[in-house]
């Protein structure tokens, strides 16, 4: 029996080392730009967890597996198709299920600490 090994990132309101993840892809108005640092990406890509920044803008959004976030700053806003409206600020957990469809309007670049299953 293998020992797993334990993926620990500290401090991640202020991690640095963050990589390029490029353009959100469905963008609305303006052009929000990703960064973030992965922590665990299962052996199928069957999870994923880490820190992911966004910067101003406005997007379509669809979720496709269920996320678990904690938002560490910054300020957004989620709007469900069906016209629920999530107001996210630092210190906001969320939990958005597998087939959510919306837009997120990010008016300051937010940060969190993500799950994905």
């Amino acid at each position: 029996m293998s020992q797993s090994t334990v993926a620990v990132l500290t401090n991640p309101a202020h991690v640095s080392a963050a990589s390029d993840w490029g353009v959100i892809p469905t963008m609305l108005e303006g052009e929000s730009h990703t960064s973030g640092v992965l922590l665990h990406k299962g052996e199928n890509g069957e999870s994923e967890c880490g820190v992911w920044e966004c910067t101003p803008g406005y997007w379509q959004c669809h979720v496709e597996r269920d996320e678990f976030c904690h938002f560490l700053s910054g300020q957004c806003e989620y709007i469900s198709d069906t016209g629920e409206n999530i107001h996210i600020e630092p210190d906001t957990i969320a939990f958005f299920p597998a087939g959510w469809k919306g837009s997120c309007r990010v008016t300051q670049t937010i940060r969190k600490v993500y799950m994905i299953r």
